[in-house]
This record gives C-alpha cells, sequence and structure tokens, in this order.
C-alpha cells in the first residue's frame, strides 16, 4: 500500500499514534505533559517510532531521517533528565516544553516529505523530498514551530512555574 514495506506501514501507523496523542495534548493542555495518558501514549508511539524508522532504508541506507530519529531520541532523553535535574522548575519546566514540542516537529518533517511525495498515489504533490515546494512547506512549518513554542514559553511564564512532570 503506497509503496510501503509491512515495517513501513507499521511504523507509519504508530507514528500517527504519536501525533494524536500528541494533538490531544496540545488541544487540552497547550504542550505535551508526561504525566497524563495523552503523553504517555505519545512518548512511547515516538519512541517506538524511531526505532521502527531505523529499520526502514527506503533512500539506500542511514540517512537523514535515521539522523532526525536519532536527534528526537536524545530530545526525549533531555526532556526526561530535566525532571530529574537540579534546575529550577522554572527553567527545567520550560525545557521539558520545548523539548516535546520540538519532538512533535521532528514528526511532521518525514510525515509531510513522506505524505507529500507519496500522495496522491501516481501523481504526487511533490516529485522528491528536495522539491522546492516541499522545502518551503517545511520552512513554513519550521516558523509555526518557532511562534508556538514562543507562544507555549509566554504562556508558561505568566503561569509563573512550568508543569514539570517525571516521565
Amino acid at each position: 500500500m503506497f509503496g510501503l514495506t509491512e515495517l513501513g506501514l507499521f511504523h507509519t501507523l504508530i507514528s500517527l499514534i504519536a501525533v494524536a496523542a500528541g494533538v490531544v495534548s496540545f488541544v487540552r493542555d497547550k504542550q505535551i505533559i508526561a504525566a497524563t495518558i495523552a503523553g504517555k501514549v505519545y512518548i512511547v508511539m515516538t519512541i517506538v517510532s524511531c526505532i521502527t524508522g531505523f529499520g526502514i532504508f527506503e533512500h539506500g541506507g542511514f540517512g537523514k531521517a535515521h539522523v532526525l530519529g536519532l536527534i528526537t531520541l536524545l530530545t526525549l532523553a533531555l526532556a526526561a533528565w530535566v525532571t530529574r535535574s537540579s534546575l529550577p522548575p522554572r527553567w527545567s519546566g520550560g525545557v521539558q516544553t520545548v523539548a516535546y514540542s520540538a519532538t512533535f516537529f521532528f514528526h511532521l518533517i518525514p510525515g509531510v516529505t513522506e505524505t507529500t511525495t507519496r500522495l496522491p498515489q501516481g501523481a504526487p504533490l511533490f516529485p522528491n523530498a528536495d522539491a522546492p515546494g516541499l522545502q518551503m512547506t517545511l520552512g513554513v512549518l519550521a516558523i509555526v514551530f518557532l511562534i508556538a513554542v514562543t507562544l507555549q514559553v509566554i504562556w508558561l511564564g505568566k503561569r509563573g512555574i512550568a508543569q514539570i512532570t517525571p516521565v
């Protein structure tokens, strides 16, 4: 289906579950909170998505998507570590929130890339990952991410202390 292997299909489904849980978290809490069910689902499915992604070599070997998977895992580790650090809660909560939001953005990069270079089937929106239109789309997503995370940090600052939740 859509040129996906069984692993690719499983990876895609897991990623969609992670993104859906992330959306629920953002709508409900304005951030991904590890202590909530949606936050836990998001984190676990993101880890599984990264791990399954390491077995996909669509473009011939270890590539940009694999590096992004490693960065995502490191960012999740940072978010988990900061909850146990000696940083003041205001800082650690902000770092945790930005880290989880960054991992959500990281989901969007391959998600948008793979979707727009595969669909509609037979006549995809973009011919390949290097298409200027796709690069512009990803650039707009990056700007939206920066605006959103800035608004999150402002919102957290107005609350006086960020929501810190152990993983």
